[in-house]
């Protein structure tokens, strides 16, 4: 006789995961209490009905989606099995893209797909669950979104990693926007403002090029003995900015606290990409001399690897997860402090067609706009 589970996958086990995350999940709908996106939710189960009520919504509103994943960040969290910290960065990826055009992110669906929900010894992955759970609740908070649905999958030897509990998380979010605030670059004039939001981590971005000078230097095991404390550091949650950047906008619905007219997200490419995509429209370029200094885990990789400085400004975020271009950087700066980012002014846009950027050495660097 065969069954289900001789071919690795649980199906009780995975109902028991489903209830884990679902309530996790109802943790964030008080998130959006009050505001568009609230949870029309009549059955109390998580295989039940769960939406929102979208009736009456004022003319110009924009509704679409965004996807994304957490990528090879989480080979170190299995390394050093640790999983608390790794819903930020997947927020983070969906979230944080979606201010760049404007856009309120609301709600969040998401996929994991596991190696298995049993170790090897027949031991169920509680802890690591759980862990993620707390993740995603804390992570939604500071987003300001609601986690509406997700699916949990086995899939045995497609899902490999460090470790027995393997796993890739993947999520959608739903955002909404008014047209006639829709950041669009064109905006964008020569003198205004860029305001940095500083971030302490790698993000989500560049950790393939960070697991390849770790295990140069510190060897295949690198998350083990020495090189123990750069995979903590570097698992450094991605900091989350959405809620205050539509605060600053006004987000879909709300009043704006400032002037933006361009919003740069530092993941993958670095300052010269996403900001020279920003500043296509408008053809114009930008000086940054006061950008903050990388963190000490991105220096001392950085050093360990030998690696460029424009190698290090175009691969990873270099202490700067947004960039902000504003005609009012007070008014910026007191928005982002409310929620407790630290922000400063970075630069100016100017009437060229590069990026010139000081780097933390002092030494300066010229970028065409992407």
């Amino acid at each position: 006789m065969t069954r289900y589970k001789d071919a690795g996958v649980h199906n009780d086990l995975k109902e028991a995961a489903s209830k884990v995350l679902y309530e996790a999940a109802r943790k964030t709908w008080k998130n959006r209490k009050g505001r568009f996106g609230e949870i029309y939710c009549p059955m109390n189960d998580f295989s039940g009905l769960r939406g929102i009520k979208a009736a009456g919504l004022p003319p110009g509103t924009i509704i679409s989606l965004g996807f994304d994943g957490v990528g090879t960040k989480i080979q170190l969290a299995e390394g050093i099995n640790r999983h608390d910290t790794i819903a930020y960065d997947l927020f983070a990826m969906v979230c944080d893209d979606a201010i760049v055009r404007g856009a309120e992110p609301v709600l969040i669906g998401s996929i994991l797909d596991v190696k298995s929900l049993r170790s090897p010894q027949g031991k169920y992955f509680m802890k690591q669950l759980n862990q993620l759970a707390k993740g995603y609740v804390n992570a939604a908070r500071a987003a300001r979104v609601a986690v509406i649905n997700g699916e949990i999958a086995e899939l045995g030897a497609r899902v490999n990693g460090y470790g027995t509990f393997n796993y890739n998380w993947g999520a959608a979010v739903l955002w909404v926007a008014n047209e006639q605030r829709a950041i669009t670059g064109k905006k964008i004039k020569a003198g205004q403002t860029i305001v940095a939001l500083r971030e302490y981590g790698f993000r989500s971005n560049g950790l393939s090029l960070v697991r390849k000078i770790l295990r140069n230097t510190f060897g295949a095991e690198y998350h083990l003995g020495e090189g123990t404390r750069c995979v903590e550091e570097a698992l450094t949650p991605s900091t989350i900015y959405c809620a205050a950047v539509c605060d600053m906008f006004g987000g879909a619905f709300d009043e704006p606290r400032a002037n933006v007219t361009g919003v740069a997200h530092i993941t993958g490419g670095g300052i010269p990409e996403k900001l020279g995509r920003v500043l296509r429209p408008s053809g114009l370029g930008a000086v940054l001399d006061t950008v903050y200094d990388p963190p000490s885990i991105m220096q001392e990789v950085q050093e360990l690897g030998d690696v460029p400085m424009r190698e290090a400004y175009n691969t990873w975020n270099m202490g700067n997860g947004m960039l902000i271009i504003t005609t009012t950087p007070e008014e910026v700066i007191a928005c982002a402090e409310q929620h407790n980012l630290e922000a400063k002014v970075a630069g100016k846009i100017e009437a060229k067609t590069n990026i010139r950027l000081k780097t933390y050495t002092g030494k300066w660097l010229n970028f065409k706009c992407a």
